[in-house]
């Protein structure tokens, strides 16, 4: 569906209490600058990420604030009735593709066949039910319930469920899944395989989750520890700064009071009772949506829904809907917040009653032609925060309706604590001078070119989506009522809008949009402002007194990269036909890997390795990759970023840069149409690199307050320093200190990335929608026609030496600045890399799986100490004899003893006697479907073939990784814990609370 765009500020993150189910809580996001790599964090080995189409990189913000909404006039919220669809009242037709019914009970269903990849299936049960429905002494039980979801139903003893469901190869995080938020809860199975066990199975559980939970009291109590750990977990200088900004804006509204995590007095209190009475209140047929989407009969599948929910029916009569408030009416206001480890960041609101009108093609029409007003609006704020010495470090501006209760529409401002003056100026005058001079066409013919690419290549790949995308698409439609479209609808409906669409029309929806109550100016800030919430106000004043002019026209440019001399030739030609993949060297000494693959249409993704990234960088000091994003910033030599983007607006295209262990990387991922363009501007980023100083200099100010941030969580802490420690103390991995930030130079972060880019060897990997032939030719125009380039010289020994932390008998310990009762603690056992023992690291793998089964039943199950016992383990394939298998946990730093105890007692159970037959299966099976699910994706290929070229053993490990995995027995999984999980070679780190 063409829908508002929901993307988030930098920094920001969604407070929905998404995935609350899952045991594999990673650490913390955190923030950060440039693009820090990885550097083999601890984690689990997963399938390369799907980068972001260039084409959706639009500059709107705001789902941390809420969903986003259409413009237009408030009306009164007209509700759909007990098993109807949004296009029963709509003039928009909904995606021929999905079968739409409902049951006679009120229940909904969407179901789709999709066969690509081959059988596997989606399925999501969203009810109508969030912590909005709570009463005062229920807050946070919306939450609760769904943890009680996975504890015991009539037809399924508590602890078994999830069991099942491993057994059936879900992977419990992975698969298994749910979130529950202000004004819904969602639970997600996503199945390895489309069985009629598989598939009634599931079905089964999601019945009995929907009608039939026991809410055992022993059960609850149980797990009100891991409720309680992930109320710890997320208490975080942003989720504060969220809270007062909700409590500000929606001033007497429903939505402050009933955050989903609830109140710590309920959830230690609230007895089993009390979450029943919410299960039966709102857990309702009618307030139902089940959608299943995969490779199976729709017919048979509706048919099993029907037999299997038909006879749920509501206990009680149904509760009216909550009051979420009225919008007050409000003048000019300010609120400052202080919240130490938070960033400087503003908002300047304007509040409306929401928009509660349902779905049609006016509606649509206005949301288009604003977000078209915004685009252009949130370009120039980008322009200027690209611009030396910019006054702030990022703007935007949205409009975001805030779960129903109002209607905002925002300019919100990241900026140098030292400079928010200067922030707020410039802002208000660029949204100002917008408002009074409106858009110019050429700046709304880029946006339509933009979006329509983003569109096209969104129809040309739609009948590849998985079933996970398809039924996300359904389920995101529901929060506001939107009839599920296609891509093509979406396509077609985008042209008969931008058909004659003049900038004046645009400016109008622009202007409109931003009419309402305020301002309201919320400002957080790392430390106190003089002068308080009245300098806020003032200072707004001020901005918005200053006249403003016009803006300029850009001046014409062209596209300058589209030669880089005569095309290579190709020196050899090798295919590696069990693999689909063909081999090319060019006489320059450029690799190319080719996999064409069927798995999206129209996507391709490109890698290109160069030089020798980590292993080539000095031992002694910390590398500067975490200013890795200056380098795309900076732009090409003949060309800025911004005059890039809006040169190629019409093609599709990515650009990323980062330093891996082996080479530096520059990637990104195109239609099969702009390949050309693709390559070129990575052949360019490797020939002519821009390095402008003030790309530079922006991260280098992002990086003024990044210790702060680190420094307020565990989760911070430990994100920050771990790497560095698990090498050893190896500099290459240690984050820059503040003064090393403040002083590193354009030069110095030069010296060490060009000499790699200008001689180094160069490896393309194209994987996608592509003949081997056309990438062939493309790739001999672009980077075949670069200067020779040398084989790639052995790396020395002293450079791939990487130690590992020696045995502690006692924890070492990390502080942060956080809350009292949050802590993490973290251990580790050294093994030893992949080549060594390229088995005995699967065997390792799952190992590491049944470790992590029994300290979830331990910790989670058992004790209800925590949310997130997680095991990870990595085998290194670049530094020898480097390897390790550890454990990591959130919990209260008075259990952290126990903790450490309790990890010892189950490595020596697991060191003394193998794993039961059950607990096998449970290990491997969602393992080697996980990795199967992989195997049927482009970024899983592109970073498996990374290096595949010139070290031929990677190829023999992907032909290995499931087999090898399938001959795994109990008895080797005794051998790993036997070869790895020594107490007497155990590392122990804890991060505690600073004292105070």
């Amino acid at each position: 569906m063409l829908r508002p765009l929901r993307t988030a500020l930098a920094l920001a993150a969604t407070f929905s209490l998404s995935a609350c189910a899952v045991p594999h809580l990673s650490l913390p996001k955190l923030p950060s600058f440039g693009h820090r790599p990885a550097a083999e964090a601890p984690a689990k080995p997963e399938p390369a990420a799907k980068p972001a189409r260039k084409a959706f990189k639009l500059p709107a913000l705001p789902h941390l604030f809420g969903k986003t909404s259409p413009a237009g006039p408030s009306e009164t919220a007209a509700r759909l009735k007990p098993g109807e669809w949004a296009q029963a009242r709509s003039d928009i037709a909904a995606d021929p593709d999905f079968r739409f019914g409902s049951l006679p009970n009120g229940m909904r269903y969407a179901i789709r066949k999709q066969s690509i990849p081959p059988g596997q299936a989606a399925l999501r049960l969203r009810f109508d039910a969030g912590s909005l429905m709570e009463s005062d002494d229920q807050a946070g039980l919306a939450h609760f319930l769904e943890h009680m979801a996975f504890n015991g139903s009539k037809a399924v003893p508590e602890g078994d469920m999830v069991k099942i469901l491993e057994r059936l190869g879900l992977a419990f995080g992975a698969d298994t899944n749910a979130s529950t938020d202000f004004n819904q809860t969602i639970y997600k199975l996503d199945l390895p395989r489309t069985d009629a066990d598989t598939v009634d199975t599931s079905l089964m559980l999601l019945r009995e989750a929907a009608g039939e939970l026991t809410i055992d009291p022993g059960a609850v109590d149980r797990e009100r520890g891991v409720v309680l750990s992930e109320e710890r977990a997320r208490d975080t200088p942003a989720y504060r700064v969220f809270k007062s900004r909700l409590d500000f804006w929606l001033k007497g509204q429903r939505p402050p009071q009933r955050l989903p995590i609830g109140k710590v007095e309920v959830l230690q209190t609230a007895p089993a009772s009390r979450i029943a009475s919410f299960y039966h209140a709102w857990y309702r047929p009618e307030r139902a949506v089940l959608v299943a989407v995969g490779d199976f009969d729709p017919a048979e599948m509706e048919a099993r829904i029907k037999a299997k929910f038909g006879d749920w029916k509501a206990q009680g009569p149904a509760l009216p809907e909550p009051n979420l408030g009225v919008v007050a009416r409000r003048g000019p206001e300010a609120r400052l917040v202080v919240e130490p480890g938070a960033p400087l960041s503003m908002q300047i609101a304007w509040i409306a009653p929401p928009d509660l009108a349902l779905d049609s093609q006016a509606k649509r029409r206005r949301d288009l032609i604003e977000r078209l007003g915004f685009s252009v609006l949130n370009r120039r704020l980008s322009s200027i925060a690209r611009s030396p010495q910019p006054p702030f470090q990022g703007a935007g501006a949205f409009k975001s309706d805030q779960y129903d209760a109002a209607e905002l529409t925002l300019l919100t401002v990241n900026a140098d604590p030292t400079r928010w003056r200067e922030a707020l100026n410039a802002a208000e005058q660029e949204q100002r001078r917008a408002l009074q001079y409106g858009v110019r066409q050429d700046e709304l013919d880029r946006e339509i070119d933009e979006l329509r690419a983003g569109l096209k290549a969104d129809a040309a790949g739609a009948s590849t989506r998985t079933p996970s995308e398809l039924a996300g698409e359904v389920i995101s439609s529901l929060d506001d009522d939107e009839v599920v479209t296609s891509p093509a609808q979406d396509l077609a409906e985008f042209e008969t809008v931008v058909k004659g669409l003049t900038a004046e029309q645009v400016s109008a929806a622009l202007k409109a949009a931003f009419k309402g109550d305020g301002p309201l100016i919320f400002m957080t800030s790392p430390k106190p402002v003089e002068g308080g919430e009245a300098a806020l106000l003032a200072a707004y004043k001020a901005a918005s007194a200053a006249e403003v002019s016009a803006p300029s026209a850009p001046v014409t440019i062209a596209w300058p990269y589209e030669s880089f001399g005569a095309p290579g030739k190709v020196a050899e030609t090798r295919d590696v036909a069990d693999l689909d993949t063909t081999f090319v060297r060019f006489e320059n000494g450029v690799r190319l890997t080719v996999k064409p693959t069927h798995f999206q249409d129209d996507e391709v993704l490109v890698r290109v390795n160069v030089g020798g990234g980590r292993v080539s960088l000095p031992k002694d000091r910390p590398s500067l990759s975490w200013a890795s994003g200056a380098f795309i910033e900076g732009g090409l030599k003949q060309i800025s970023a911004e005059d890039m983007e809006r040169v190629l607006a019409a093609k599709m295209y990515g650009a990323r840069f980062s330093v891996a262990d082996e080479a530096l990387v520059l990637s990104g991922e195109t239609r099969t149409d702009d390949l050309e363009t693709q390559l070129q501007i990575l052949t360019a980023y490797v020939a002519e690199p821009g390095w402008r100083p003030e790309a530079f200099q922006q991260v280098k100010s992002r990086g003024k307050t990044i210790h702060d941030q680190f420094e307020a969580t565990d989760g911070g802490v430990l994100s920050r320093d771990l790497a560095v420690l698990i090498h050893g103390g190896d500099a290459r991995w240690a984050f820059p200190t503040r003064d090393q930030i403040a002083q590193a130079k354009l030069d110095d972060f030069r010296n060490q990335v060009a000499p790699d880019l200008a001689t180094g060897p160069i490896e393309v990997v194209i994987v996608g929608d592509i003949t081997a032939e056309k990438a062939v030719d493309l790739v001999a125009r672009t980077f075949g026609a670069l200067p020779a380039r040398p084989e790639r010289p052995a790396a020395a020994s002293d450079q791939l030496a990487v130690g590992f932390p020696a045995a502690t008998p006692e924890p070492l310990t990390l502080t942060h600045k956080g809350r009292a009762d949050q802590a993490i603690g973290y251990l580790a056992w050294p093994s030893t890399d992949f080549w060594a023992d390229p088995q005995g690291a699967r065997d390792a793998a799952v190992m590491g799986e049944v470790l992590e089964l029994r300290l979830i039943d331990e910790l989670r199950e058992s004790q209800g100490a925590t949310y997130s016992p997680q095991v990870t383990y990595n085998h290194s394939q670049v530094w020898p004899n480097w390897g390790y298998v550890s454990v990591n946990v959130e919990i209260p730093p008075e259990k952290l003893p126990a903790f450490f105890a309790d990890v010892r007692k189950i490595a020596a159970a697991l060191r003394t006697a193998p794993p039961t037959a059950d607990e096998l299966e449970r290990a491997k099976k969602p393992r080697l479907d996980q990795i199967e699910k992989a195997q049927a994706t482009n970024g899983y290929w592109l970073g498996e073939l990374s290096g595949a070229q010139g070290d031929p053993r990677k190829l023999t490990a992907l032909r290995a990784i499931i087999p090898g995995t399938e001959r795994v027995t109990a008895q080797d999984v005794q051998k790993a814990a036997q070869r790895i999980l020594k107490d007497d070679r155990m590392w122990m780190l804890q991060v505690k609370p600073e004292a105070k």
